[in-house]
């Protein structure tokens, strides 16, 4: 089975070999690499070469065209590669994981292809995992994260006050989530 699922605007689909190219480029060696001011900007990026940086994917690269869940999968819009989605475990006991979102290209930012994808990979996650929360994790400085979270229905459950630092300042940690029966909820045509 291979993943490919088409909204209006975006096409999320498996990662491939001939992808790597392009994440290492937006990652390392772009002009506009703004993404990574907003994208958990509290962790140093690890300098790697393309060998190294590859060498990260091959697990993901593994499941294409098995049934089990991919944990990628690569935002693509008129043919071009604009950023990735992805999932971690908080906790695999208790079914919870957090989800994420980036993309590279800011031309691509603030018009709506960030919410369709993130809409569609979070369906995909529910549809094709038997967990009972979904979440995400950012820092109170990314407003435009913590907005994207609420338009697919999440809500804030945590903040932690003063526990990231970007740029010399305290931000706090921002933990919101959405549960599985609120999202099938969501998903019910209106009557």
């Amino acid at each position: 089975m291979y993943v490919h699922m088409k909204g209006e605007k975006v096409i999320l689909r498996d990662l491939t070999s001939d992808d790597l190219a392009d994440l290492y480029y937006w990652k390392y060696e772009a002009e506009d690499r703004e993404h990574l001011k907003w994208n958990g900007p509290y962790y140093k990026l690890p300098e790697l070469a393309m060998d190294e940086f590859a060498s990260g994917y091959e697990k993901a690269l593994c499941k294409v065209g098995t049934e089990e869940p991919r944990q990628i999968l690569v935002i693509e819009t008129e043919g071009k590669l604009i950023g990735t989605v992805n999932w971690y475990w908080e906790d695999e006991i208790t079914n919870w994981l957090s989800n994420g979102i980036v993309i590279f290209d800011s031309k691509y930012w603030s018009g709506g292809y960030g919410t369709e994808a993130f809409k569609l990979w979070t369906d995909y996650i529910f549809k094709s995992m038997d967990v009972v929360r979904v979440g995400i994790s950012t820092w109170s400085g990314n407003v435009r994260m913590m907005k994207l979270a609420r338009k697919i229905g999440m809500i804030e459950e945590g903040r932690i006050r003063k526990a990231r630092i970007v740029d010399g300042e305290y931000y706090d940690s921002i933990k919101m989530g959405i549960l599985r029966e609120e999202w099938e909820q969501r998903q019910e045509p209106a009557i």
